[in-house]
């Protein structure tokens, strides 16, 4: 066991050899490099650290560009990297960044070492992924800095990184803004996909960031259509660069197992051609290819609502980064899946598996088509790609077999089509959000090809866009504006031009008149100016004579310059096309007449307006200040209007308080004629009464003259005094209650009733009491 324990230590306590010695080692190595030989990775002279990270990743074999590309990149020299999509560019670039730092000895005291520029954040998320898997050994620190992401928190640690993966917007962002922000020191700088970052969409931001980097530096470039323009490379400052073309012989440059197919179908049967072969490959993995954001968008929702079952995935610029990285990664993680996207999933993104790669809309040219195909195929797996285009884009066809892709016409069965066109129209009638992103995506795809720069493949013209309107489930074609406004710059340009040829022909003409003065005296000349004052329509009129000819000319030989002609008077004579009257034009007219609409104006009998003087001033006044042009408002003046139209409504107010008491009294009159006109009428019914008993009584009612006058008996008593106090009380009530009538009290049933007998009951003691005392005078007599 002793013996045992002693071997342990013995290991233990083994020197090893210094690392820089381990480097200067490596580095002797570099120059012995066999491009013809190297087959494998452990060929090559790496650090353990990487050969560790290589070999837990499963990357064992090499393929063509980092074959080449490695060992020149280890010597130091600039490299341009061109390759076939799937070919291993990345590993090619991120092996000599971690290989030269670490030669160099590298720690996170030193800053920046190496920066990697991306066009797409997705690009950018994948490398800096395979840069963390193969790289896990070393001690470098490294740093993703994309758009969408937390600034504040990138501005804290971007000092701190040796080697930063990013974007170009976001970069010259730190670069601008982060004074921690440091590349003094940069060793290495990595373009990839560099004819996509030196592009026309990058130019101001890339010249900005090249001019903040250092000029000792290494530079790398790769993509799948290698840029070789003198002006990039002279704005990169290229020392001796290396080209690297491993393909640039080939007789594809697309890979060999990549089988590439297209169709002509018209636009309008475009949606139901994607739905029926999503429909027909249900098992297997497919990207399709749209050319703005806003088609993919509309495409995913109404799919997602026609359900055709398989997972579907949309992938375009305007989502939050967050969702765009989830979507990433959940579509490489799918067996079967449909992602729609725009090109911004065309360039460096290792989607693996997938088995087909459909180009929905035309590319802009044939490297956007090589990045768009290159998505299947990948690293010797078998893929294949279909292009879709439309009768007028047809062209495309010749430039891709001009640039060495193999690509073949099939038909669509006609069978196995189904459109889902009446249920979009029927989600579209049900879900105005829908109809409104159909509407967006109909505008963006007809800019998008208004836009492109290759008219002889692009024509907007072309399109039959009320059919395609229709087909994406659109009753109504949307207005394009945009189109409307080129149509009218152009016109207006044309006219333009025109007028300019007319004047310069207008000035020659005059200096032929100044040379040839003598010639206006001719024969010929007159007789041309009768022909022109014939060909003058307006100078005819009709004249009703005696004469056997029914139209005369009653002027003859008119002089042309005497002639005032009005272009725009000739325009509408010979212009058949009507203006277009607008909501704008319309409302301008009124404006100008200064019609006030739902305005009610009334009269009086004598056809004067009658001015409410709620909403309108009625001093002479405060016409005359609302008339008057002066900026600013006087007060003094202000205040006299407002005096006077108080004046004019307290004037107004009296006259309506007369008026109501002349009311009253009119209503009183008539009411006290009618109560007199009912005494009347009773007193003549009394009368009339009277007189017919004087003349019945000599027959039927007894003679009482012979009766005693009861007032010389008992004296006269008090009731008729009580009488008339009564009966004018009454009238004084009467008058009263005309005027100032009392609040009556409602009475119920019970009360109504009670009043009833009580009054019944008087009545009885009244008449009791009148023939007691006629009985008692009798007796008396």
């Amino acid at each position: 066991m002793s013996k045992k324990r002693k071997v342990k230590v013995y290991r233990a306590k083994k020197k090893q050899l210094p690392e820089a010695k381990v480097i200067a080692e490596l580095q002797l190595k570099y120059d012995s490099i066999d491009e013809t030989k190297v087959k494998k990775f452990t060929d090559l002279p790496l650090s353990k650290k990487t050969q560790k990270g290589l070999a837990e990743n499963n990357y064992v074999d090499m393929t063509d560009i980092q074959r080449q590309s490695i060992g020149l990149a280890l010597r130091g020299n600039d490299i341009l990297g061109a390759a076939k999509t799937g070919s291993g560019k990345t590993l090619a670039f991120l092996i000599p960044v971690l290989e030269i730092l670490y030669c160099k000895q590298w720690t996170r005291l030193d800053g920046l070492g190496a920066l990697i520029i991306t066009p797409t954040r997705e690009l950018a998320y994948q490398i800096y992924e395979t840069l963390r898997k193969i790289g896990q050994f070393h001690d470098f620190s490294a740093g993703l800095i994309i758009g969408g992401k937390d600034l504040k928190f990138e501005k804290k640690r971007v000092d701190q990184c040796n080697i930063i993966i990013c974007t170009p917007g976001r970069l010259l962002q730190h670069m601008d803004e982060n004074p921690l922000f440091d590349c003094v020191n940069m060793q290495v700088l990595v373009l990839d996909e560099a004819d996509r970052c030196l592009d026309m969409g990058f130019q101001q931001t890339m010249n900005s960031i090249i001019e903040n980097l250092p000029s000792k530096r290494q530079t790398l470039l790769f993509s799948a259509t290698q840029t070789r323009s003198v002006k990039d490379l002279a704005r990169l400052s290229l020392k001796d660069p290396m080209y690297v073309s491993v393909h640039e012989h080939a007789t594809h440059t697309t890979p060999e197992a990549l089988q590439q197919s297209y169709i002509i179908c018209p636009l309008e049967d475009k949606l139901s051609m994607l739905w029926s072969f999503i429909r027909n490959h249900l098992k297997q993995k497919i990207i399709v290819f749209f050319s703005s954001c806003k088609q993919v968008k509309y495409m995913y929702e109404v799919f997602c609502r026609l359900r055709p079952g398989v997972s579907l995935l949309a992938l375009y610029g305007t989502l939050h980064q967050l969702r765009r990285m989830e979507i990433y990664e959940t579509f490489c993680k799918k067996q079967f899946a449909v992602l729609f996207a725009t090109d911004i999933a065309a360039r460096g993104l290792d989607f693996p598996a997938v088995n087909w790669v459909v180009q929905m809309d035309c590319p802009e040219d044939v490297n956007a088509y090589i990045h768009r195909a290159g998505r299947t195929a990948r690293f010797q797996s078998g893929g294949e790609s279909l292009l879709v285009l439309l009768s007028s884009e047809i062209k495309m066809v010749e430039k891709l077999k001009e640039r060495k892709i193999p690509i073949s016409m099939i038909k669509i069965n006609p069978n196995k089509l189904q459109s889902p066109q009446r249920k979009i129209e029927a989600l579209l009638a049900r879900d105005v959000s829908l109809k409104e992103s159909a509407q967006r995506a109909f505008i963006a795809y007809v800019k998008s090809v208004f836009l492109m720069k290759d008219k002889e493949i692009f024509n907007v013209r072309a399109l039959n866009t009320d059919s395609f309107a229709r087909s994406l489930g659109l009753a109504i074609p949307p207005r394009i504006r945009f189109l409307q406004r080129m149509e009218q710059k152009q016109q207006s340009s044309t006219k333009n031009t025109i007028s300019d040829q007319n004047d310069e022909n207008s000035e020659s003409d005059n200096s032929k008149k100044q040379v040839n003065s003598n010639y206006s005296d001719d024969d010929d000349y007159k007789e041309k100016k009768e022909v022109i004052s014939e060909q003058n329509t307006n100078k005819f009129t009709f004249d009703d004579s005696d004469n056997d000819d029914i139209l005369t000319i009653k002027r003859k030989n008119v002089d042309i310059d005497d002639i005032v002609i009005n272009d725009k008077d000739n325009e509408d004579e010979y212009s058949n096309k009507k203006k277009v009257v607008t909501k704008a034009a319309v409302a301008k007219k009124i404006l100008r007449k200064k019609i006030i609409p739902n305005k009610k104006t009334t009269f009086d009998d004598e056809g004067k307006e009658l001015l409410d003087p709620t909403k309108v001033k009625i001093s002479e006044l405060a016409k005359q200040y609302e008339n008057d042009v002066d900026s600013g408002i006087n007060i003094e003046i202000a205040k006299q209007i407002l005096r006077e139209e108080d004046r004019i409504d307290k004037q107004r107010f009296k006259e309506k308080v007369k008026e109501k008491h002349r009311e009253e009294k009119r209503k009183l009159k008539a009411s006290k004629k009618k109560i007199e006109n009912k005494n009347s009428d009773e007193d003549e019914v009394q009368e009339s009464a009277n007189d017919d008993d004087n003349s019945d009584s000599e027959y039927s009612a007894p003679d009482l003259s012979w009766l005693p006058d009861p007032d010389k008996i008992y004296g006269k008593q008090q009731d008729e005094e009580t009488n008339c106090d009564i009966a004018d009380s009454e009238e004084s009530e009467k008058e009263t209650k005309i005027h100032r009538p009392p609040k009556r009290k409602l009475m119920t049933q019970k009360e109504h009733k009670k009043k009833k007998q009580k009054i019944s009951l008087e009545i009885e003691n009244t008449n009791l009491k009148t023939d007691e005392e006629l009985a008692l005078q009798l007796l008396q007599n």
